[in-house]
């Protein structure tokens, strides 16, 4: 008889990508390609069968919410949404507290919000797994996703290079430094000189590329950042919480995902995509859309809509990921997933 013992990922919280070594991104970048094929071949995988879920929200969102309501539905659990006006977390009641109450009431818990203190706190008192839904300085989950995507359409992700332009010191950059640099992908973040990501985050990123392999390119310089980029990759200009639009739109307005931009890249056509964390203000169709014409004469912002509905465009399969690949991370985690000892 086979002897098995539990994973590696059992009882573990993911609350940065830091925390992880390139092997086990790539186990849940795998898993969730296999529970895809699972879910879309309609074959149930019940690894949380019985299991609750707290799902934490501070940050208002579309598809970290859903991704982790159907993720946690479809593993067999039940998830239970907590919005900024269900919760006291570091208000009332301190961190430590709230994790301890709802630590003994289910069985994991994710949280969205602002500080990255925060979610550590949860974890390191909560007794249970918890989940980086999204902070200020990390975004594990849109992590898994996105690498999930690069994968998926390449079918490797050594030696892919990727070039986010955009604001350089937000989460996703910071985090797209960082996982490239430990998966061995090619990091280029082209943002102006006052946006680029801090020392601190650059460091950290180099000692893994240092293991990896991968090539990191900080850069304001246009032809320099998007010279041989497989995947071009932005985000919103003025991140949740912000409001200095007219400052970003002035200062980013060079570094906008337009055709041009595409092509300074060199790159074919079929080893080329374009991806975004969504929501995106490529049009006026939102009432943020509107406003920005009416203020600053612009329709389009970090993306044009003619790249966001072109065939290089990947961002609707990349939203999508967001509940494979959270599945992947709850099941690997909560689901006493066991393998054989070697």
């Amino acid at each position: 008889m086979t002897d098995f013992k539990n994973s590696v990922f059992q009882g573990r919280s993911v609350l940065a990508e830091k925390d992880f070594t390139a092997d086990e991104l790539q186990y849940l970048i795998d898993f969730g390609l296999h529970l895809k094929a699972l879910k879309k071949a309609g074959i149930p995988h019940h690894y949380l069968e019985g299991k609750n879920i707290a799902l934490l929200f501070e940050k208002t969102s579309t598809r970290t919410r859903s991704a982790f309501t159907t993720a946690a539905i479809d593993l067999g659990a039940h998830p239970e949404f907590l919005g900024a006006n269900d919760i006291q977390l570091g208000k009332k009641e301190s961190v430590e507290d709230t994790a301890k109450v709802l630590g003994s009431m289910f069985d994991g818990i994710e949280f969205r919000g602002f500080s990255q203190r925060a979610v550590e706190g949860l974890a390191e008192f909560g007794g249970v797994p918890v989940w980086n839904g999204l902070t200020d300085e990390w975004h594990p989950t849109q992590m898994l996703a996105d690498f999930m995507t690069v994968k998926e359409n390449f079918g490797h992700l050594q030696g892919i290079t990727l070039t986010f332009m955009g604001d350089g010191r937000n989460n996703v950059a910071n985090s797209l430094l960082v996982t490239g640099a430990i998966l061995g992908v090619n990091i280029h973040i082209l943002a102006p000189k006052e946006l680029h990501p801090t020392q601190e985050i650059q460091d950290l990123a180099n000692q893994f590329a240092a293991k990896s392999g991968a090539q990191l390119l900080i850069t304001d310089d246009l032809d320099e950042g998007l010279k041989g980029s497989n995947v071009v990759y932005t985000d919103v200009w003025v991140s949740m919480g912000e409001s200095n639009w007219e400052e970003r739109v002035k200062l980013l307005k060079p570094y906008q995902v337009n055709m041009a931009a595409l092509k300074k890249t060199g790159t074919p056509d079929d080893q080329l995509i374009f991806m975004h964390c969504l929501p995106a203000f490529h049009d006026t169709a939102t009432e943020y859309g509107k406003e920005i014409k009416e203020k600053y004469g612009i329709t389009e912002m970090e993306v044009t809509d003619e790249v966001f509905r072109s065939k290089y465009a990947r961002q609707f399969e990349e939203a999508e990921n967001r509940m494979h690949s959270i599945k992947a991370m709850m099941a690997a985690t909560l689901g006493n997933l066991f393998i054989p000892k070697v």
